[in-house]
């Protein structure tokens, strides 16, 4: 049964469904359009909040569908997913919530990909494809052509995690083969695909379902400002970077304690490190806390010392983005931010009941504390009213472990006596640790309410309030694609023992020219003006002729099953080399033979037909006077299925066996898949061929269907 609410969520009216839902995934932007994920792999669609549902597609994998992205996708109703095909591979697909019959599936990436790797965030589709011990891992930005992701050629990775889409860069956390619980942490170009490391060996933990978190946290709030924990020598230690991972520092301890008494940690033996674990509770903050429309403002739970200790969880607070820190409680809180900051809530992370919650409204120097209800609770969350400005609140959890809910509404609109005006507001300018005001190209100043205004920030507020350009020096740039930063020189960018950097890029063609890289890359969303002698040292080259590599033939917008007389349009892809002067010899399979000349760079079609149900073998074979590359597939042609009967002997004894039978027509309709349901059970017996033995136990009805 699936409670909806029609009216903001003054009433629910109880919608009767013929599936059970294992996740619902609303759409970002259209709140009336929501998908519905099955643990069987079906997927359903509603597009007016659950009242009608339409199943989409079945074999679909868990945690691997997509909404469209507003301003990337065309059309809001687009659905993006990985589904199983009917030979047990996978593929990445798409298709319109009106209409995604396996006609109507449109395959996005030529061949099968890997199971699970999936990921449509922002501008990029990320997949990854294995074929033996080899994993290739691609990425299509802005919904273009996808193009392989190109690491340093030293890093073998076994596992790759995204961190950050945003601002055009692509973050990725890299496992090597040598690591087992640490990762490498990487930047990209504006298109995704060429990655310079930043940070080495980023703390890892795998949690249950092979689900991995890396020890990174983007702080919200204020661009290009990430946490991360390092572990070296197996000491764990938290790290900050303020200009997107070209520099870290570590995070200078707190003069005083909480009561203000002085603490013998000083640097550099001594430092401030955070726990940056996500809550395994979604009503509850993690350990550490940022917000968007509070920048500066980061609280957390850590210890002082020179490691991060695990059983130690004090918590600290900084209110200029981590610069300075002060310590607030000795146990951890979980923290909830209110009016943009102006009311910081915290409560307890304990097993035992509460009745009282702190809060500060001048940013953590000072507490209140309150009661928000006469009996004692055990907590299970907090949840804010919608909108950053809100001031109401809801605590909610049970009094026993057999009680139900109970839900403790806290408003602190009575605590202000008036709305702010500006002369309430002091500014803030943004520095990282060496007092440097141009970071990432721009001087910030941001608004921030005096601690000795008791008023409300409200609806109207905003934190920015001036941005200045800075004239770009040698600390705007980072090392570019196979170049890597000095040991001995930090602003200095060397090639890398694999890297020449003369040689031509792989787009390039006979009779086009490049410039070689001078090794530096200006960091991107980085707003400096004016341009340092970096890249005067460039050299303009002559493309050669390279020979093909990275053949891959599929079907245009197509499943790898077609029916007999369809038309089929085969796409051919080449990764690198040569493509204006370049052979294709296309094999068809059925006899069909034929040459295309510039087959890439024309984008002539090959267009066919099958006349007869089979397997085919498709051979497209590329070659140059450099060289040649091969490319094979497999395309199913099925008959459509036309009728279907089930054999069976009418009466058995209990506990014999008993030969089960479909026959189709036409009796040529190859790999077709038989669903059996036998008895009562909804559960499904999925079988590849038309018979098998069963043995009934009980009385037992039985049907199948192909």
């Amino acid at each position: 049964m699936l409670f909806i609410s029609t009216d903001e969520g003054s009433s629910f009216q109880r919608q009767s469904i013929d599936f059970t839902p294992d996740t619902l995934i609303f759409h970002p932007k259209e709140e009336d359009k929501l998908l519905a994920y099955c643990k069987e792999g079906r997927l359903f669609a509603s597009a007016d909040l659950g009242r009608k549902w339409t199943l989409l597609q079945e074999r679909v994998t868990k945690d691997r569908v997509f909404w469209s992205v507003s301003g990337v996708d065309v059309d809001p109703d687009l659905v993006h997913m990985e589904m199983q095909d009917t030979s047990g591979g996978y593929l990445y697909v798409t298709c319109l919530i009106q209409n995604c019959s396996d006609k109507m599936v449109t395959a996005q990436f030529l061949g099968k990909i890997d199971h699970n790797s999936l990921l449509v965030q922002d501008d990029y589709v990320f997949v990854k494809v294995t074929t033996g011990n080899r994993t290739k891992h691609y990425v299509s930005y802005r919904r273009n052509e996808f193009v392989q992701m190109r690491f340093p050629k030293y890093a073998l990775p076994k596992d790759v995690q995204i961190v950050s889409t945003d601002e055009n860069q692509v973050f990725l956390a890299l496992q090597e083969w040598y690591q087992s619980d640490t990762y490498n942490l990487y930047q990209s170009d504006p298109e995704g695909i060429y990655y310079s490391i930043v940070l080495e060996n980023v703390r890892s933990t795998k949690q249950p379902e092979e689900n991995v978190l890396i020890d990174i946290l983007e702080v919200r709030g204020i661009k290009g400002v990430f946490l991360a924990n390092q572990k070296i020598d197996g000491r764990v230690a938290t790290v900050i970077t303020y200009n997107k991972g070209r520099d870290w520092e570590p995070l200078a301890p707190p003069t005083t304690d909480m009561n203000g008494k002085p603490v013998s940690c000083k640097a550099p033996d001594c430092h401030l490190h955070l726990h940056l674990r996500w809550a395994d509770n979604p009503y509850v903050s993690g350990t550490v806390h940022t917000k968007d429309s509070a920048p500066g403002l980061i609280m957390g739970a850590g210890n002082l010392g020179s490691k991060l200790v695990e059983y130690k969880e004090e918590m600290y607070i900084s209110s200029d983005c981590g610069k300075t820190w002060r310590q607030v409680f000795e146990e951890e809180h979980h923290i909830l931010y209110l009016d943009h900051g102006g009311v910081i809530v915290a409560i307890k992370d304990t097993s035992i009941p509460l009745k009282i919650l702190k809060f500060s409204i001048d940013e953590g120097r000072t507490w209140n504390i309150h009661n928000f209800t006469s009996t004692s609770v055990f907590v299970d969350g907090l949840l804010s009213e919608p909108g950053d400005e809100t001031l109401v609140m809801t605590v909610f959890g049970h009094i026993s472990y057999r009680s139900d809910w109970e839900l403790v509404k806290v408003d602190f609109r009575q605590s202000f006596p008036r709305q702010c005006t500006e002369s309430d507001y002091d500014s803030w300018q943004f520095t990282d640790q060496k007092e440097e005001k141009c970071i990432m190209g721009q001087e910030r100043t941001f608004r921030k309410r005096k601690d000795t205004a008791f008023c409300i920030k409200g609806k109207s507020y905003t934190s920015a309030l001036t941005n200045k350009p800075c004239q770009c020096t040698e600390k705007d740039y980072n090392c570019d694609y196979g170049f890597e930063q000095s040991h001995m020189e930090t602003d200095r960018c060397i090639a890398d023992f694999w890297y020449d950097p003369d040689s031509p890029p792989e787009d390039c063609h006979l009779g086009q020219t490049y410039m070689s890289s001078t090794g530096y890359r200006k960091m991107i969303s980085n707003s400096c003006e004016g341009e340092p002698n970096k890249q005067q040292s460039s050299k303009k080259h002559s493309c050669p002729l390279l020979a093909p590599k990275g053949l891959r033939v599929g079907i245009k917008g197509q499943m790898l099953a077609v029916a007999p007389g369809d038309d089929i349009t085969f796409t051919v892809h080449q990764e690198q080399g040569d493509t204006s002067s370049t052979k294709y010899q296309v094999d068809l399979g059925d006899g069909v033979r034929t040459i295309y000349q510039n087959l890439t760079v024309t984008d002539e079609p090959i267009q066919h037909r099958y006349e007869n149900p089979g397997i085919y073998k498709v051979k497209v074979k590329a070659e140059n006077m450099a060289g040649h590359d091969e490319a094979t597939m497999y395309i199913q042609v099925t008959a459509p299925l036309q009728e279907v009967h089930l054999e069976v002997v009418p009466i058995a004894g209990r506990n014999h066996e008993v030969n089960l039978t479909a026959t189709v027509l036409p009796s040529e309709a190859n790999l077709t898949v038989f669903y059996w349901w036998i008895g009562d059970s909804m559960q499904v017996k999925e079988k590849l061929q038309l018979s098998f033995i069963y043995k009934f136990i009980s009385n037992c009805k039985i049907c199948g269907i192909p």
